[in-house]
C-alpha cells in the first residue's frame, strides 16, 4: 500500500496536495472525502473523484491579445492625450476573462482607474453582466417630447417649476406618484427589496440630480416644431441597485477570477443572482421611463400645451441583450432598431448646451458593436477645464459661450465645467459620426435654452455648513 493510500483521516492539507485551492467548499470537500474513505475508497480513487471539484480561476488574457475598434480622430493636442489613456485603459479592460468584443466612440473619455471601461465605451461580454460598466448612474438617459408650436420661454418657465434639480430627493408633500405595481416588482427581486431603494424610488421620483443632467428646450428644424429634452438616470433607487450588485459581483470575482479588476467583476448571467440583476435592471429601467414622463407630462400640463406629439427616449448606460451576449454601453447609445421593445429606431445625442440636439436613426455599424456616442465627451477632466479659464469670472464665461440663450442653474451657481468650453468639438464628434457611419442624422433640435443643476456644493460640506 502506498503512502497516499494509507492516510487514516483526509484533511485540508492533503486537498491541498492534490490541486485543491483552499475556500469556503473545503469543509464539504473534507467531509465528502472522509464518509467515501469510510466506504472502503483508496484515497488515489477519492482523489479522482474529487478532481471535478477543483475551482478553476479564469485567467486575465495578454495586454492586447484581443483588440478593440476605435470610432475616434485625434483633431488636435488634447485629443492626443485623451485617445492615449483611452487606449491605455481599454487594452487593461479587454483582458477580462468574460470580454469578447469591445469599441470606443467618437467622445470616448477616460472615467477612472486603468482598465476602467471609458466614458464612449462598449464591451460585449458572453454570459456576464458587469455592473461596473454601467456605472452608479445606471440606465442614464434622454428623453424627448414634441410640445407643438408652444412659446419655449413658456415651456421653461414651466418645466423649472416642475423638475428638482440637486442631491437628495423631493420633500415631504411634493413626491409625484409612483406606480404601485412598480413597487410591487421592485419588492418581489432581491436587488430592489430593501427599504433604501423604496424609499427613493418615491422620493426621487420626478428629480434629475446634478453634473451633466439637464432639462433642454428648443425647436425642431425639420418640422419648426417645440421640443423638450431631458437627461438624467435611475437616481437613488439606481445607485442602489450599483452598490448591491458590485458586492455580489465582487463575491464571484473572488471566486472565479481574482486576477480580474475589481471594477470589472461580474455577475454570470445563468446563476439566480445574475437572473435576478437582469431582472432588477430591467425594473429600474422601468423606474428611469417613468421619472423622464413624470416630468415632461407635469410640464405639459403647466405650460397649458395642447397640441403634444411624438415622445421617445434611449439610454446610454446600461447593458442590453443581443443573441447569446451582454452588451454594456457605458456613455454609448445602442444603435440597432428593436434593442428594446420600446424602441422608435430613433435616438437622441446631446452635445452641449449651445449647441443642437441630435435626432439620429441608428446604423448598427459593425465598427460600433451596433452603438453610436451618447454626446460630445471630454478632452480634459472638470479641474483641468476650471484651471484653463485663467481666472475668467463665472458669468464672463457663460455670457461669452452661450449668448443668446436662455441657460439656468436651478440648484447651484453657474458650473463652468458644464459650459461648451468643457466638452470636445461639437462638430468634430458629428464628423466622426458621419465618417464613422455610427448613425444618420434626421433632424437637430436648435437650443433656446436649457436648466442644469449648477455648481452644487457636496452633500458632505452642506452637512458640515449645517451641524447635522
Amino acid at each position: 500500500m502506498t503512502e497516499e493510500n494509507a492516510i487514516e483521516t483526509i484533511t485540508g492539507n492533503h486537498l491541498k496536495q492534490w490541486g485543491h485551492e483552499p475556500g469556503k467548499q473545503f469543509p464539504k470537500l473534507i467531509e465528502r472525502a472522509n464518509a467515501m474513505q469510510a466506504e472502503g475508497l483508496s484515497a488515489e480513487r477519492i482523489r479522482e473523484a474529487l478532481e471535478g471539484e477543483k475551482v478553476v480561476h479564469l485567467k486575465l488574457r495578454a495586454p492586447g491579445e484581443l483588440a478593440f475598434h476605435e470610432n475616434i480622430q485625434v483633431v488636435h493636442t488634447d485629443e492626443e492625450d485623451n485617445l492615449s489613456r483611452v487606449r491605455e485603459t481599454m487594452v487593461e479592460l479587454m483582458r477580462t476573462p468574460t470580454i469578447v468584443a469591445g469599441a470606443v466612440m467618437p467622445d470616448a473619455c477616460p472615467a477612472g482607474p486603468v482598465g476602467t471601461i471609458p466614458v464612449g465605451g462598449v464591451a460585449a461580454a458572453r454570459n456576464a453582466i458587469h455592473p461596473g460598466m454601467h456605472s452608479a448612474d445606471i440606465c442614464c438617459s434622454v428623453m424627448m417630447t414634441d410640445l407643438g408650436h408652444a412659446d419655449q420661454k413658456t415651456v421653461l418657465d414651466a418645466a423649472q417649476s416642475v423638475t428638482h434639480f440637486g442631491p437628495g430627493g423631493r420633500p415631504q408633500g411634493q413626491h409625484f406618484t409612483v406606480s404601485l405595481d412598480l413597487l410591487d416588482a421592485f419588492r418581489e427581486n432581491p436587488f430592489l427589496n430593501n427599504p433604501k431603494a423604496l424609499r427613493m424610488a418615491q422620493e426621487h421620483m420626478g428629480t434629475q440630480g446634478d453634473g451633466n443632467h439637464f432639462l433642454f428646450v428648443g425647436r425642431s428644424r425639420k418640422t419648426g416644431r417645440t421640443a423638450m429634452v431631458t437627461h438624467h438616470g435611475s437616481r437613488g433607487p439606481g445607485a442602489v441597485l450599483y452598490k448591491l450588485g458590485m458586492a455580489a459581483a465582487e463575491r464571484f470575482r473572488r471566486k472565479l477570477s481574482p486576477q480580474t479588476l475589481k471594477q470589472n467583476a461580474w455577475i454570470p448571467a445563468d446563476t439566480e443572482e445574475g437572473k435576478d440583476y437582469w431582472e432588477a435592471l430591467q425594473l429600474i429601467r422601468k423606474w428611469t421611463k417613468a421619472n423622464h414622463n413624470a416630468i415632461h407630462q407635469a410640464t405639459v400640463e403647466m405650460a397649458g400645451v395642447e397640441d403634444v406629439g411624438a415622445r421617445f427616449w434611449n439610454e446610454h448606460n446600461f447593458v442590453f441583450r443581443r443573441g447569446d451576449l451582454f452588451y454594456h454601453g457605458k456613455g454609448a447609445t445602442p444603435a440597432w432598431n428593436d434593442y428594446a421593445s420600446d424602441a422608435t429606431g430613433l435616438t437622441l445625442i446631446p452635445l452641449n448646451m449651445s449647441e443642437p440636439v441630435l435626432v439620429v436613426r441608428g446604423r448598427d455599424a459593425e465598427t460600433g458593436l451596433g452603438f453610436s456616442p451618447h454626446g460630445a465627451g471630454r478632452n480634459f477632466s472638470r479641474s483641468e477645464h476650471r484651471r484653463r479659464s485663467n481666472g475668467a469670472t463665472p458669468e464672463a464665461m457663460l455670457d461669452a459661450e452661450t449668448e443668446g440663450l436662455d441657460i439656468r442653474f436651478q440648484a447651484g451657481g453657474i458650473d463652468i465645467s458644464e459650459l461648451p468650453s468643457g466638452y470636445k468639438s461639437a462638430e468634430n464628434v458629428v464628423s466622426q459620426i458621419r465618417s464613422y457611419g455610427l448613425a444618420e442624422i434626421e433632424d437637430y433640435i436648435d437650443p433656446y435654452g436649457c436648466i442644469m443643476a449648477g455648481d452644487v456644493p457636496p452633500v458632505w460640506r452642506q452637512r458640515k455648513a449645517t451641524g447635522r
